[in-house]
């Protein structure tokens, strides 16, 4: 079974840069057994298109906005949910998303796809890093992307370095900081 797990968001708007960061803290913490494909998505949008309907899984890690949670929950959607669920569509490539997944199913070439998404905070500050609402629940976003991995029947185990949130984000913040070799990949 082929699977992406597609982070996306914009990292210069706070809260909303949560699933890139996911992509990468799992991308440097985590091997997978199988074919398991990591994806710095960020706002591609379209360019996605082929993981939707080239791959077996794809899992999308995102901010989701839901009138009745407060920040930090936490949701694991089915695609096929989404794509009747207009609450979703708020931020543009929240808008995008559920589009590609549209017109996929229209062509009748879906891949089995889930959202993992979790309320933001703050998506309008333009600052990289989370709320510290999202960092509290950024390690149950991070299980929850396991977890679905694990049922999708992938293996999974730590590296044995160990990078924390905060190294992740300032990957992001300081994109032409010198750093050591091996340090973020």
């Amino acid at each position: 079974m082929r699977i992406a797990v597609v982070g996306a968001g914009t990292v210069i708007f706070r809260d909303e840069g949560v699933g890139v960061y996911a992509q990468r803290y799992l991308a440097e913490n985590y091997d997978f057994d199988g074919d398991v494909t990591l994806v710095d998505g960020g706002v591609l949008g379209f360019q996605l298109m082929t993981y939707y309907t080239d791959y077996d899984k794809v899992i999308i890690l995102d901010t989701i906005t839901m009138k009745d949670d407060g920040p930090g929950a936490i949701y694991n959607i089915p695609g096929e949910m989404l794509l009747g669920l207009g609450s979703y569509k708020q931020t543009a490539h929240e808008v995008e998303i559920v589009e590609m997944l549209e017109i996929a199913a229209l062509n009748g070439n879906l891949s089995d796809v889930n959202i993992i998404g979790i309320v933001p905070e703050d998506i309008l500050s333009v600052k990289a890093g989370l709320s510290d609402t999202l960092k509290n629940a950024f390690p149950a976003f991070v299980n929850t992307a396991l977890e679905e991995l694990k049922k999708s029947g992938v293996e999974y185990r730590l590296k044995p370095t160990h990078l924390n949130l905060d190294a992740v984000i300032d990957f992001y913040a300081n994109p032409t900081a010198p750093r050591k070799i091996g340090d973020m990949g």
